[in-house]
């Protein structure tokens, strides 16, 4: 029974099956942006032994994948923006890096910077404290996948939230080589169940 379900969570099918549980749908009219009065990014983590880079530090291709999509949100909807993400792991936080990649390389200013959560309720208290009394609904930027236990957090700090997920999985046209088994899907399986193993955990702490 373990190597069939070893087996079933590599097929390609069977984990964009999964990921499709947990992801939330894309933001398909960005007018509602016009609602917002701030963008807030999330962090993923970071890439550490980032030779190519000074700091020897950098943004993960998570946290990228969310950085781009907020600058371009950004640039459409010309909202302030806040990056949100510690450093769990020690260095510096990941809004550090966030709002280095967001000046530096996209040239978009960054308002906020909140660099010391260690998790998505986190993210949310802080973020909320930071944006002060005068700001009640966000674009919130997140991972397709993460995005529903994000809102759940915002929402639970009283702000209105705009969904605006992104980083969505690879999902390839139907074929054969669908059904044969790959270590890049089971990792993509190994990240829907742990997703729905967190929203659930949250649920039951009500954050």
């Amino acid at each position: 029974m373990a190597i069939i379900l070893f087996w079933l969570l590599s097929l390609p099918i069977v984990a964009a099956q999964l990921m499709g549980l947990v992801e939330t749908p894309a933001l398909k009219d960005p007018a509602q942006l016009a609602q917002s009065q701030a963008i807030v990014i999330l962090g993923g983590g970071k890439r550490f032994a980032a030779y190519d880079v000074l700091e020897q530090e950098t943004v993960n291709n998570v946290t990228l994948a969310r950085v781009r999509y907020g600058a371009r949100l950004a640039r459409a909807a010309h909202l302030p923006i806040l990056v949100s993400g510690g450093a769990p792991l020690g260095g510096a936080s990941e809004a550090h890096y966030m709002k280095q990649v967001l000046e530096r390389d996209m040239g978009i200013s960054v308002t906020w910077l909140e660099g010391g959560s260690v998790d998505t309720a986190d993210n949310a208290r802080m973020s909320k404290a930071l944006l002060g009394s005068k700001i009640h609904t966000i674009a919130l930027v997140t991972s397709a996948d993460h995005m529903a236990r994000a809102k759940r957090s915002f929402e639970k700090q009283g702000l209105t939230v705009i969904a605006a997920p992104t980083d969505f999985i690879n999902r390839e046209p139907i074929s054969p080589t669908q059904f044969l088994p790959r270590a890049s899907a089971l990792l993509t399986s190994s990240t829907a169940l742990r997703e729905g193993l967190g929203q659930l955990w949250y649920m039951l702490r009500n954050q």
